[in-house]
């Protein structure tokens, strides 16, 4: 009896030690995932701490992160039982992308699952992963059966009052401001994603998470519990159409929680949102055709109904070389020398292919037509049958503003019935990318940004875009393309005070698979030969990405590259003074020369001030930005 009394306390003692050393480092020894108990004890409450190893070095990037659930049946928090951990093991997994900032991707990192229970003896699996670029993880009910309710997520980030931080007050648009802020004074509800710089100043994270199916809700981030700790926080009763609280079936897997981390630089250029992520359901993708797409809404938001309006902008895309152009809003309405079905015939006569918006029919108080073609399968069924015919490419689909369980099951239903008529849908009024876009590759974009349509909607963005323009590569378009519908020259309702380079740098410091730039015919045709050329061929989607300069809300230079060109973007938000940015060219391939055509800002912010040179790997050169303004750059080998 002593015997078998000393071997249990040796196997506690055990369990107890293994699980305060169970932990997981990247394959470039950069991050370390540790799994903590807070009593010190083999049962309690759990928390994993993420440490940077960088230069030999080990201090804490997030020093705690608290797990738990709470499901309708019982808690799996307080109580819960450390039963081992697996051995680590890499994933490694290579893919292609059809869209978005990069073609060729890697899901590349080192995974440990750890294996809990709760005093019910019920099942509760963490899976952690450490990449090179980031950390994620996420919760699994590995039971086979049984149906309940999650009544709560209790993952919550303790972010250190030395971090800076750039977070956007949570709005079912997602379309706010971010705000920069030195520490948590400010509690509220945040948006995804949310941008980290720790104290030292060259290391930065991303929250986010990816991976989100039909099994549960999108979540936000809330401090206002305890101000230093954001709390993953399911939706409220009042946020949307259906119930806040998800329901699950076991065995079940929850989205990922997603901390990318790095550099600037890195941060901007990973795909760990798109790499975690459920691979294509789709076999065959020949039929989606990411690209460049014309759009009146913006300067006429009453378009669609005038047949001679649409026509224009088709027009326009003819003459621009853009494959795309969009009927928005009220194509239903369409007068003024023709209907929908004219006006359709005319797009294809001329090489355009059209897209067409629709509501999303869940909210009675949005009556923008067409309604109700969108809401339910058969509903769906009989419209892409009749896109078919009329040869419609594309859906943009409007309103959801709801990120309950029942309306991500609404997204989803959508991409699976468009996939089966070879039709590729965008999302406006909705919830930010969380990877779908490699699950349905057919998905080309999402707003879930304030974009240019704000310049309609009042004076407020005319102030606050050169800032908010110089965040969103730093935050919000690092997750999924973005339709901010962007390259305005003219002016719609209200002005906008950037300068012509800042708005064409735009086409390439923002990514959108199908991307609509916003002007009226007029501010295209009237620009120079170099800008109204460089826009006939800038891509919409990218083999390669690089942030080669920036910080958020201040500058950004963005360069990517499309086979063997490369495309650079720079815009500035500094209102008081010209910046001098200091252009290298490291980036390109050793020995060989390349035409370099560089389209900056002119004297005042109306002009442009274009140059043609000739540079190669170890080139470096100074263009100078108004005070809101940019350059556009357009590199090709010379053979």
């Amino acid at each position: 009896m002593k015997q078998r009394l000393i071997i249990f306390i040796f196997f506690l003692i055990s369990i107890t030690n293994f699980a305060q050393n169970v932990s997981v480092v990247s394959p470039n020894n950069k991050w370390k995932v540790e799994l903590k108990n807070e009593q010190s004890a083999s049962t309690g409450t759990w928390y994993l701490k993420i440490n940077s190893l960088k230069e030999n070095t080990n201090y804490d990037m997030i020093p705690k992160i608290d797990l738990g659930l709470l499901r309708s049946d019982q808690d799996f928090s307080n109580e819960l039982k450390f039963i081992k951990a697996d051995k680590p093991k890499l994933i490694n997994e290579q893919y292609t992308s059809l869209h978005g900032k990069s073609s060729q991707r890697s899901n590349s990192g080192n995974e440990v699952v750890l294996y809990f229970e709760n005093p019910s003896k019920a099942k509760l699996n963490v899976i952690v992963r450490a990449y090179n670029d980031g950390v994620t993880f996420r919760y699994e009910f590995p039971e086979k059966k049984g149906t309940f309710t999650i009544k709560d997520e209790l993952t919550a980030y303790k972010i250190p009052d030395s971090t800076s931080r750039w977070l956007e007050k949570f709005d079912l648009s997602n379309e706010g401001l971010y705000t920069n802020m030195k520490d948590a004074s400010v509690q509220q509800d945040w948006c995804y994603p949310a941008l980290f710089n720790v104290k030292d100043d060259t290391t930065w994270y991303l929250i986010h998470e990816a991976d989100l199916n039909r099994s549960y809700a999108a979540t936000k981030l809330t401090n206002t519990i305890t101000e230093s700790e954001y709390k993953v926080t399911l939706p409220g009763q009042d946020e949307g159409v259906g119930e806040p609280l998800p329901i699950i079936n076991l065995p079940w897997k929850s989205p990922w929680r997603v901390i990318i981390m790095g550099s600037l630089a890195e941060v901007v250029e990973s795909t760990l949102v798109d790499d975690v992520s459920a691979p294509s359901v789709l076999t065959d993708t020949d039929w989606i055709q990411p690209g460049v797409a014309s759009w009146n809404y913006w300067s006429n938001n009453h378009g669609t109904k005038d047949y001679k309006v649409v026509t224009e902008f088709a027009d326009l895309a003819a003459e621009m070389g853009w494959s795309y152009t969009l009927l928005d809003w009220e194509w239903d309405q369409m007068e003024n020398g023709g209907n929908l079905e004219d006006a359709l015939k005319y797009i294809h006569s001329i090489g355009v292919k059209p897209l067409m918006w629709y509501n999303s029919g869940m909210f009675k108080w949005i009556t923008s037509t067409p309604v109700d073609r969108m809401k339910t399968h058969e509903n769906r069924i009989e419209e892409f049958a009749k896109l078919n015919k009329l040869g419609v490419y594309g859906i943009k689909v409007d309103f959801f503003l709801s990120e309950k369980q029942d309306m991500i099951k609404y997204y989803l239903d959508i991409l699976d019935d468009a996939a089966k008529f070879k039709i590729m849908v965008y999302f406006h009024g909705c919830l930010v990318p969380r990877g779908w876009q490699r699950t349905y590759p057919h998905l080309m974009t999402y707003e879930a940004a304030r974009g240019a349509e704000w310049y309609n909607n009042g004076p407020e963005l005319t102030i606050t875009a050169p800032e908010h323009n110089n965040v969103l590569p730093f935050a919000r378009n690092i997750v999924g393309s973005m339709d901010y519908t962007p390259v305005t020259f003219t002016n719609s309702q209200y002005a906008h005070i950037t300068s012509y380079g800042h708005e064409l740098a735009l086409s390439v410091v923002f990514e959108s698979a199908m991307q609509h730039m916003a002007d009226r015919p007029e501010g295209y045709q009237n620009l120079p030969d170099a800008p109204k050329t460089f826009l006939k061929h800038v891509p919409s989607t990218w083999d390669e990405t690089k942030l080669l300069d920036g910080y958020p809300g201040k500058f950004t230079v963005m360069a990517r590259r499309k086979g063997l060109d490369w495309y650079i973007g720079g815009i500035n938000s500094d209102g008081r003074r010209e910046k001098v940015q200091n252009l290298k060219f490291d980036f390109l391939s050793e020995g060989q020369s390349y035409k370099l055509t560089l389209i900056a800002d002119g004297e005042y912010d109306t002009l442009f001030s274009t140059k043609y040179m000739v540079v190669d790997k170890s080139s470096s050169i100074d263009v100078t930005m108004l005070r809101r303004g940019g350059f556009a750059a357009y590199i090709s080998p010379i053979k």
